[in-house]
């Protein structure tokens, strides 16, 4: 498995940060421009990436103030989980994301890039959400 892992701080308590991650409808607001044909619930989204595959992404887990794990479904391209880790620090709450996919050494090469800058994308968003 390969992780690729984002973190940002952002002044905001924990329960509002998990309200949001929790809901699946507000993950539209995280995605880049290049995400396509979005539909969610509460509990899941689809959606396809531009030249390259549609994902069908369902909550597998929420730990009230502190977990959102998400899965995808329906046979992606590989096997990948998303994961939100909140914790509530001194004045601010540190939020790390991380993606971690079963990638072969040629999806590596392929999708390592992507993927990072996904993870890095979310964060920023997140957190240019929450100034």
């Amino acid at each position: 498995m390969t992780v690729f892992e984002s973190i940002v701080h952002i002044e905001r308590p924990v329960a509002e940060l998990f309200a949001f991650l929790s809901d699946m409808n507000n993950h539209q607001q995280l995605m880049p421009p290049h995400v396509q044909d979005w539909r969610s619930t509460a509990d899941e989204i689809s959606f396809s990436i531009q030249n390259m595959a549609s994902l069908r992404l369902v909550v597998d887990q929420r730990i009230e103030d502190s977990v959102v794990s998400i899965t995808a479904v329906d046979e992606p391209p590989f096997k990948v989980n998303f994961r939100w880790l909140l914790a509530q620090e001194a004045g601010h709450t540190s939020v790390q994301y991380s993606i971690t996919a079963e990638l072969n050494m040629m999806m590596k090469m392929f999708a390592s890039g992507p993927l990072q800058k996904l993870a890095d994308h979310e964060t920023a968003a997140l957190a240019a959400l929450f100034v």
